[in-house]
């Protein structure tokens, strides 16, 4: 009998709940028989929401959690005050291991809070890193840190690589997948304070296959597997980047559709087109786990839609399966200052 994967739903959570979340969920547990899924938040409203589906019912819960942590409220005071909020009730589950994991495209202040707080660090692990999965040319990279360490020191740098190493070799299949930290230049010389000490850390470290510095421009394509870098600069990456690749669609479409000449094109490049442009499509890799927690916790986009939803539940099995916080904790040395 294969094993059951518990995933708490924040339901509450994002610009589009709680009908994506709902609709992300169901899809989810139709298309993976071995998911059960807990959806947090009012039980009024989800039940609205599911009459509208037939699912398979042991495979979905619904926890009452009658508040809702927003995202102009200051983090640290809402996951005191809001006991009885979706994700704080989620989290608890996660802590309790009444659920293997969390998915949330709430409050990212409250999920990073809570991540810690609640369900607490890995022995050893200093910072638990924010680690999306951003589309490259070859295939996908991990850019980790992408918003929870905005300060970070070169020794949570050195743990953000090992974690991130053990997440691409594990759940994505990368054998001894390529590190390398984002820099203002190819020379090991170059960069700000932080960049400078955390390349000797890296550069030194037996567990990593480290190839030194990475310039923003050659991310896209794929020249590194796990991309370490500070929350600040990794935020601005991942922001630039859906940015740029939003527009480039955009200027794509509207050039096809600007003659009866580039509508005749586009008709017979469309379906090539759409598989190629599939592939820079953020949504279908799901969302960025917190690394570094005693339970899986993960953020998606604010505005993610069911499509994101459902594979970010569906990436939690694959994290349970390979056991990755046990490999997490094999790897992150104890003794770390």
């Amino acid at each position: 009998m294969q094993d059951i994967v518990k995933i708490a739903v924040d339901a509450m959570g994002g610009d589009n709940a709680p009908t994506e979340i709902v609709k992300g969920t169901i899809q989810a547990i139709k298309k993976r028989q071995d998911i059960k899924v807990f959806l947090v938040g009012k039980e009024e409203v989800i039940k609205k929401e599911l009459a509208q589906y037939e699912y398979p019912e042991g495979q979905l819960e619904i926890v009452n959690a009658k508040e809702v942590i927003e995202t102009a409220e200051p983090p640290v005071m809402a996951i005191r005050r809001k006991k009885d909020s979706s994700i704080v009730k989620a989290m608890n589950l996660v802590k309790s291991g009444e659920a293997d994991a969390l998915v949330s495209a709430g409050s990212s202040g409250a999920i990073l809070v809570g991540g810690q707080v609640i369900v607490g660090r890995i022995k050893g692990v200093e910072r638990p890193p924010l680690a999306p999965l951003i589309p490259t040319k070859k295939g996908v990279s991990l850019l980790i840190d992408c918003g929870a360490n905005v300060d970070a020191r070169a020794s949570h740098l050195l743990q953000f690589a090992k974690m991130g190493s053990v997440y691409m070799e594990n759940v994505i299949g990368i054998k001894n997948p390529k590190v390398a930290i984002v820099n203002i230049g190819a020379e090991e010389e170059k960069g700000n304070a932080l960049v400078k000490e955390t390349f000797p850390l890296l550069k030194n470290s037996p567990e990593i296959n480290f190839i030194g510095s990475i310039e923003a421009r050659d991310i896209p394509s794929g020249d590194a597997d796990v991309i370490v870098c500070e929350a600040f600069v990794g935020n601005v990456i991942l922001k630039l980047y859906e940015g740029v690749g939003a527009t480039l669609i955009g200027k794509i479409k509207e050039g096809m559709m600007s003659s009866l000449r580039s509508k005749i094109g586009a008709l017979l490049v469309k379906p090539a087109l759409k598989e190629t442009l599939k592939s820079f499509d953020a949504s279908q890799y799901g969302g960025a786990p917190l690394l570094g927690l005693n339970g899986l916790v993960v953020k998606t986009h604010g505005s993610s839609k069911a499509t994101e939803v459902m594979n970010s539940i569906i990436q939690c099995v694959t994290f349970k399966e390979q056991n990755i916080n046990e490999k997490i904790k094999q790897n992150i040395s104890l003794n770390e200052e």
